[in-house]
């Protein structure tokens, strides 16, 4: 899922000054999942935000809907008549969801609720940790379904540094088992251990963020 984390109340107030009308809006998907930006945690943050404008000496008429997803046109539909009133939008939706209200409300100031943070899996109640990067080569299938690309500090292709540590840890955080020490206790369970010693060419990075905005294209979906 994609994960995100509430910003500082403070920095909302600090954008939303000069605002009287708020419209807070939520998504019902992955950030409601991982509790930023539910229906729930919509109803916490706009009191909050009033409270939070009228101790600023700045008070608003806040008020607050949950989509659906916010990273669909059709669904946006639902808070057009709320948007109508609204002099900003606060959305807690992924970066994704953001740029898509920001599109369909290119009039209405829009301020982010939440800072994206990763692709994630939940560990455990309250933490998540990124297991994907999204970038469009996956190598699962080489790695036993562990990514080096997400999961090793230096997205290595071809086995550990030199700087695991002899716990089995990353040299850059102590706290993260090295990937690749995982992955090779995978090959050598299913008894596969020689897949790892045929070298791999350099990644295709051509998918990453260095070339621009990354594109999909299904040309079988096309009408």
């Amino acid at each position: 899922m994609i994960t995100a984390e509430w910003k500082p109340i403070e920095e909302m107030v600090g954008y939303l000054r000069g605002h009287k009308k708020v419209l807070v809006i939520g998504c019902a998907t992955c950030v409601a999942e991982c509790a930023a930006g539910g229906e729930r945690e919509v109803e916490t943050l706009a009191p909050l935000l009033a409270m939070a404008m009228q101790n600023d000496g700045n008070p608003i008429e806040v008020k607050s809907a949950t989509l659906e997803r916010q990273c669909e046109p059709e669904f946006l539909e639902d808070i057009a008549e709320a948007a109508a009133e609204a002099d900003a939008i606060v959305s807690v939706a992924c970066g994704i969801g953001m740029q898509l209200v920001a599109e369909r409300y290119a009039d209405t100031s829009l301020y982010p609720g939440v800072n994206t943070t990763s692709l994630s899996i939940r560990e455990e109640p309250g933490l998540w940790t990124s297991r994907c990067a999204a970038c469009g080569d996956c190598v699962l299938g080489l790695t036993f379904g562990l990514c080096p690309v997400a999961r090793c500090a230096k997205s290595l292709q071809n086995g550990p540094c030199g700087g695991t540590r002899t716990n089995g840890m990353c040299e850059i955080n102590e706290d993260t088992p090295c990937i690749w020490r995982l992955i090779v206790e995978r090959a050598t369970a299913r008894g596969r251990l020689e897949d790892l010693t045929k070298v791999r060419p350099p990644k295709d990075w051509s998918n990453s963020p260095a070339g621009g905005p990354k594109r999909m294209l299904r040309e079988d979906l096309r009408s």
